[in-house]
Formats: structure tokens, C-alpha cells, sequence
């Protein structure tokens, strides 16, 4: 019988395989978690990391963005889940983390930065801060997802200090129930994921966040007012496991930390042309926008907020003084 020769064979699928297109080569595989919906400023700027990750590693890291919470997490559930690698990457609204950590307060602190130039000027203050803390729980901070400033959303218009009163409003963290519970509100600190159908029940009247937040999740089907208070331009962390980092070759470790970069940069942005586009919409909805608001809400909520300020000082510690310090010698006059 005659035996066949496979040496040419093999040499020519070796051949065959290295023709192939790297991107049937991909190495390595994540999944990257986000509790908000596909078209929300914080899933396009998670897609475009995603796209530079692509292109940068010749497509050898390759990311599966889930959004709308599809894994099963909410942002309170990311910061374990990332540690213990149950999930590899996560966009996370930081002040969902305050149990961890109070610093991740600090982008929620109620008009301490009162715009978008200041908000980015404390991220960059406070990031060494925020680094600290996931390198200490097995984790890497690749960047940051800003989000408009928040506002009041509600049925009726919230224009002045009595119109807050006894209002059922959704707060995303304690600064939030601090200020508005001060104010004379009625606040629940609710995650995102529960806030429509608390609307859809009647448990809440009113929602603290963006119009950005609000136009992604409709929430003209239920309130028809909006009140740009500018109370804060809060951020979400996108953070990733690292021993999932470790892992990778070195060439793809500086493509991951490059492509943060350049989303950091994309987001920061992107955030400051998104309000005009968000309350185009509004109005197309017949959303009523106050902005801006009566100088005497302005001010009744600023004098609730001390509270708040005073005691995420008092959380912190020397941290907080040495941030607040740089703040307001570089930060805020920017």
C-alpha cells in the first residue's frame, strides 16, 4: 500500500493559515458589562474603546459589550464582580461604589464643579485616588464616562424651593438623598434599572439625572418637565480585572491603556456637545425645560447641599482637603 507524503500537506496549510486574516486569529476574549441602554452616551463611548482596542491589538483582544444590564449586574454589583473576574470589564456609575470607597463620591458632590471644563479638571485632580482603589481590589481604571449635568425630571415644573416639597424623587446616591432629602424632598436612591418601573407604579414623582439619561429611557411617557439645576456632572468608571490585564501580551497591555486614553479623551468630548442634541429632543417630545431655574431654587439647593460636601470631607479625610485644595487653586478656574 502506498503511504502518503504529508509533509506537503502540512507546509501548505501552514501556509494556507497564515494567509488568514488576523481578525479569525483573535486570542483573547472579554465580556464587558453596562447597566444602560445601547444608545447612551456611556455604550457609544464603551463602543468606541471597543473599536480602538480592535484596531490597536489587530483584532487579538476582542470585547463583547452587553448593555442593559443583559449579564445580570447592575452598577452595584460591578466592582466584585470585576474583582473576582466574573465579569472582565464594566462601566459603572461611581457613586454607586461609596460602600467601597467615598472618594467615588467626589464627581457627585452638588455644584462643586459647575461645568464641564471643572468636572474634568477634578477627574484629573482626583484619578491617581480613584486608581488607588482598584489596584487595591485586583483592578485596573482604564477611563472615565461623564454624564450631563443632572437635572430634576417630574410631572409637575420645578421652578422654586416649594416644589420640592414632599417630592418622591429617584436620587443615584447619597450626595443626591442628602441634598434633596435637605431640600424637603422625599428622595429613594434607586439604580438605574428600577427607576422606569418606579415611575410606571407611582413609587417615585420625579428622577434626579440628565436629560441625556432621561431622553434614553423615555421618560416622557411619564413626566413632561425638566429642570436644568446643573447639580452635577457625575462620572462612571470603566474598570477591568487585572489579572485579565496581567494576562495579555505587553504589546496588547499598551494598546489597552491606549485605547482608554483615547476614550477618556472622546468621552470628555463628547459630553460637552450632547445637552443641545438632548433637549432638541425634549422638545420634540413636549418636554417643558426650565433653564434656567429661579435663582431661588439655585440657591435653596446649594444651602442643602453643605451637608453633603461637609460630610464626604469628614468620610475622606486628608484625601478630600488635598483634592478640594488643588480644585480651587487650578481645577476650578479653568
Amino acid at each position: 500500500m502506498e503511504i502518503m507524503n504529508l509533509k506537503p500537506i502540512a507546509a501548505a496549510l501552514l501556509t494556507l493559515t497564515s494567509l488568514l486574516p488576523l481578525s479569525t486569529q483573535a486570542q483573547t476574549r472579554m465580556d464587558f458589562s453596562n447597566e444602560y441602554n445601547a444608545s447612551s452616551i456611556h455604550a457609544e463611548g464603551d463602543l468606541y474603546f471597543i473599536e480602538q482596542v480592535k484596531a490597536l491589538t489587530q483584532d487579538q483582544v476582542g470585547i463583547t459589550l452587553h448593555t442593559g444590564g443583559a449579564l445580570g449586574f447592575k452598577s452595584a454589583d460591578h466592582f466584585y464582580a470585576v474583582s473576582d473576574n466574573a465579569i472582565q470589564i464594566a462601566d459603572t456609575l461611581a457613586g454607586t461604589l461609596s460602600g467601597i470607597d467615598p472618594i467615588f463620591l467626589l464627581s457627585s458632590l452638588p455644584f462643586l464643579a459647575e461645568n464641564e471644563d471643572e468636572a474634568e479638571a477634578l477627574y484629573k485632580i482626583a484619578r491617581p485616588y480613584y486608581e488607588q482603589v482598584f489596584a487595591d481590589n485586583n483592578q485596573v481604571l482604564l477611563y472615565a464616562s461623564p454624564w450631563p449635568a443632572s437635572g430634576i425630571w417630574a410631572k409637575k415644573p420645578v421652578n422654586s424651593p416649594s416644589d420640592l416639597e414632599q417630592l418622591k424623587i429617584r436620587t443615584y446616591d447619597k450626595n443626591g438623598t442628602i441634598t434633596l432629602r435637605e431640600a424637603g424632598a422625599s428622595p429613594v436612591k434607586l439604580s438605574w434599572a428600577d427607576v422606569v418601573p418606579q415611575l410606571s407604579t407611582g413609587g417615585i414623582e420625579a428622577v434626579l439625572t440628565s436629560a441625556e439619561a432621561g431622553a434614553n429611557g423615555s421618560f416622557w411617557e411619564h413626566l413632561n418637565n425638566y429642570s436644568a439645576i446643573q447639580y452635577a456632572v457625575p462620572l462612571n468608571m470603566v474598570h477591568m480585572n487585572r489579572d485579565e490585564f496581567d494576562g495579555l501580551e505587553k504589546e496588547q497591555q499598551q494598546a489597552v491603556l491606549e485605547a482608554a486614553k483615547r476614550t477618556d479623551e472622546h468621552n470628555w468630548q463628547e459630553v460637552r456637545s450632547r445637552v443641545a442634541a438632548n433637549y432638541l429632543e425634549l422638545a420634540e417630545h413636549d418636554v417643558a425645560i426650565q433653564n434656567p431655574v429661579s435663582p431661588e431654587l439655585s440657591t435653596a439647593l446649594k444651602n442643602a447641599a453643605k451637608l453633603a460636601i461637609e460630610q464626604w470631607l469628614e468620610a475622606v479625610g486628608e484625601r478630600g482637603k488635598t483634592i478640594m485644595t488643588q480644585f480651587e487653586k487650578n481645577g476650578s478656574a479653568q
